[in-house]
C-alpha cells in the first residue's frame, strides 16, 4: 500500500521539512500521496505536486485547518488514513503535536523520530538522547510515524508532477481553538533550514558578549544564530535559539560551537552536521569528542581574530 506523508506548511509556503519526509516515505513504500491541509493553500499544493516521487496531492482547503490545529488536522487524516500503510510528518512542533492523536484513534503504536527505514515495518530510532539506537519492528496495520529530518537526505523539490485532488474538509468540533501566535521575525535563515549555524554557550558569560562575539562572527559567515541550553537557561538569548534534545535538532554543512562544553542533550541535538567547529578553552570538554575541527583557545581572542580573518 501507498505511504501519506502530512505537508509541512504556512499556508503560503511549503516547509523544507516535508521533503525530508518524503524521502523517508519513498523508502516506505514506493507510491507516495502528499497531504496539503490548510487555508487558501492553492500555492502549496502547486510546490508539493511538483516534488520528486510524489504520486498524489491531496488539498484540503477550509478554514478550520487554518493554524494547524490538531483536532481538525487529525481528522482530516484518519478519514483517509485506512487507504495507506504508512503515515508519515517531520518531527517538528506541528507533526508531534498530530500524529500522537492519529496513532492513539487507530489504536497503533507511534514510531517517533525515526532516522532509518531498514523494511516496511522495521525502522531505527534515537533513544537516551541520541547514545543508543533502538531497532523497532511494528506489526500494526497503519505505521504512524514523525520522521528525524535530519536523519534523511530531503528528495528534489522539482521534477516531479503529481496531480492535485480536491478534497472536502472533514467536519471537526475540536475541544481547542486558536487564541494567538507570537512569531519571532528574523532577517536570518531559519534554525532547522540553515546550512551554516553559529551556536553560544555558557562560556560566554553574558548575553551582551553573546552579541559582542557570536553575532559579528555570524553576520560574516550569513550564518543562523544557535545556544546551548545552558545559554538559553541564563537567559543570553531567546528559546527559538536553543539547540539540543530539548530544543532543534539540526544538520547544517557546517556548525560553529563558541564556548558549549558538549553535554549530551546539545550533542543530540547537532551531532549529524556535516562539518564540526569547537571553539573552547577547556581541552577536556565533551564537545571535542564529535567535532572535526578543534580549537583550545579563549574564545574572547580567538572568535574576534576569526571574525577579522574573514574579511
Amino acid at each position: 500500500m501507498a505511504a501519506l506523508v502530512i505537508a509541512e506548511h504556512d499556508n503560503q509556503s511549503l516547509k523544507a521539512a516535508t521533503l525530508n519526509a518524503v524521502a523517508a516515505a519513498l523508502q516506505c513504500s514506493p507510491e507516495v500521496d502528499v497531504l496539503v491541509a490548510g487555508s487558501s493553500i492553492d500555492a502549496v499544493a502547486t510546490a508539493a505536486s511538483q516534488i520528486a516521487g510524489v504520486r498524489k496531492v491531496i488539498q484540503v482547503d477550509a478554514p478550520s485547518l487554518a493554524d494547524q490545529l490538531a483536532e481538525p488536522l487529525a481528522a482530516q487524516i484518519l478519514s483517509i488514513a485506512s487507504a495507506y500503510s504508512h503515515v508519515l510528518a517531520p518531527a517538528t512542533a506541528n507533526g508531534k503535536n498530530v500524529l500522537p492523536r492519529v496513532a492513539a484513534k487507530l489504536d497503533v503504536a507511534q514510531l517517533s523520530d525515526i532516522t532509518k527505514v531498514i523494511g516496511t515495518d522495521t525502522f531505527e530510532r534515537p533513544i537516551y538522547a541520541g547514545n543508543a539506537i533502538a531497532t523497532v519492528q511494528s506489526s500494526d496495520p497503519v505505521k504512524v510515524i514523525t520522521v528525524r529530518t535530519t536523519g534523511f537526505d530531503p528528495v528534489a523539490a522539482t521534477g516531479g508532477s503529481a496531480a492535485i485532488e480536491k478534497v472536502t474538509a472533514i467536519d471537526s468540533t475540536g475541544k481547542s481553538s486558536f487564541v494567538g501566535r507570537e512569531l519571532t521575525k528574523s532577517d536570518r535563515p531559519e534554525l532547522t533550514a540553515a546550512k551554516i549555524i553559529v551556536s553560544g554557550g555558557r562560556g560566554l558569560g553574558s548575553g551582551e558578549k553573546y552579541q559582542e562575539i557570536i553575532t559579528p562572527l555570524a553576520d560574516k559567515l550569513g550564518a543562523a544564530l544557535g545556544a546551548s541550553r545552558a545559554a538559553v537557561d541564563a537567559g543570553y538569548v531567546p528559546n527559538d535559539y536553543q539547540v539540543g534534545q530539548t530544543g532543534k535538532i539540526v544538520a547544517p554543512q557546517l556548525y560553529v560551537a563558541v564556548g558549549i562544553s558538549g553535554a549530551i542533550q546539545h550533542l543530540a541535538g547537532m551531532k549529524d552536521s556535516k562539518v564540526i567547529v569547537a571553539i573552547n578553552k577547556d581541552p577536556e570538554a565533551p564537545i571535542f569528542s564529535v567535532a572535526d575541527y578543534g580549537l583550545v583557545a579563549d574564545l574572547n581572542t580567538a572568535v574576534p581574530e576569526l571574525t577579522s580573518l574573514l574579511g
